[in-house]
């Protein structure tokens, strides 16, 4: 291994340490920083594992690094849920698929002969780099976070095609990708990568979610001390009337696209002001808690007692049964049925346990 690269490998593993202590020092969202510190020190293990001088050793204390490495493909998934999907919660099924996956590397260590583990491995890689993207991507329209709606492609994409470019060397080249020059080339990959999380590490990507009791009321009315810009106070009362009045939330498919032009307004001034000033993350917890609301009045009013759930769900501007009850029980504890009964009967509804949840 030459010089060069043996300091580009010691740079990357540096900054990747680094990175895993901003991230875990770090209190405001603590899921995203767990999981950021976890991807990056499987990410350190990886550029200390496939050293050519260390990736042929068979020494015991090199297990626990490589089965640590062996996991970076199922810790960014879990990282890009964690950082882009606010409702997501890290659960005991999510540890179980990590650890699986540590199973199957330990299997492929000690049985190296088995035919098909390499392949198993590789393919199961590919596939939560692949969820990766997804959940990158797939939420960025209706991400109001500026910074981290311009983010998703740049970390996750940069990720995800390197990690992605490792697991196919591997799979193609397993034995013949550490030599000169693609060890050099890796060792690079890993130095950029890390310098770029660094730059951009989990805290900065946006402050933590609101909790229910901070989220405000639909329709706040601005302080009169509050320095609001006088072209974001005609655009909150503009919003306040679609909603209140014609209630637009009701539509199907409304989205940040189709507000805006409702509105007459650049898209990102539509999610400058929802963020900044409603102190909504994404687009859906703004619309939905004008859906929620209409759906709580309607399930405590007496005389809809006998109006099934869905038709309220559906009244209200929910597409499916599905989704009202996730968004009802996220917002309330508990589901749409035992609060309906709970508040006919003059109770409060008491909060369902979450299962499953670390």
């Amino acid at each position: 291994m030459s010089g060069i690269e043996t300091a580009i490998r010691g740079g990357a593993i540096a900054l990747l340490v680094l990175l895993a202590v901003l991230a875990l020092w770090r209190a405001p969202r603590p899921q995203a920083n767990l999981l950021g510190g976890l991807f990056a020190l499987s990410a350190a293990a990886f550029a200390l594992v496939s050293m050519p001088q260390v990736a042929h050793l068979s020494a015991p204390w090199l297990t626990p690094f490589r089965l640590v490495s062996a996991g970076t493909s199922t810790v960014f998934w879990l990282w890009s849920c964690a950082v882009f999907d606010d409702e997501f919660k890290l659960g005991w099924r999510h540890l179980a698929l990590w650890l699986a996956t540590l199973a199957l590397a330990f299997v492929c260590f000690t049985r190296p002969v088995v035919p098909g583990l390499y392949l198993a491995l590789s393919l199961v890689s590919l596939g939560f780099i692949g969820l990766g993207i997804w959940e990158a991507l797939s939420g960025r329209g209706a991400d109001l976070v500026e910074g981290r709606r311009r983010m998703r492609p740049v970390l996750a994409l940069a990720a995800a095609v390197y990690a992605g470019a490792i697991v196919v060397v591997e799979l193609v080249w397993r034995d013949r990708f550490l030599a000169a020059p693609t060890g050099l080339v890796t060792a690079a990959g890993l130095f950029v990568l890390a310098f770029i999380f660094v730059l951009n590490h989990i805290g900065r990507l946006g402050s933590a979610p609101l909790s229910e009791a901070e989220r405000p009321v639909p329709a706040p009315a601005p302080a009169a001390d509050a320095a609001i810009d006088p072209r974001d106070e005609r655009i909150l009362a503009a919003i306040n009337r679609l909603m209140d009045v014609e209630k637009i939330y009701r539509e199907s498919g409304l989205s940040v696209g189709a507000l805006a032009a409702r509105l007459e307004i650049p898209e990102y001034r539509l999610r400058r002001v929802i963020n900044g000033e409603l102190g909504h993350r994404n687009f859906a917890s703004f619309v939905n808690q004008y859906r929620l609301a209409e759906a709580k009045a309607a399930l405590t009013d007496p005389s809809q007692t006998e109006v099934p759930v869905l038709t309220i769900a559906m009244d209200a501007g929910f597409q499916s049964i599905g989704p009202f009850n996730r968004a009802f029980k996220a917002a309330t504890g508990t589901t749409p049925t035992e609060y309906r009964r709970a508040r006919l009967n003059g109770g409060e509804p008491k909060p369902v346990a979450a299962a499953g949840r670390i």
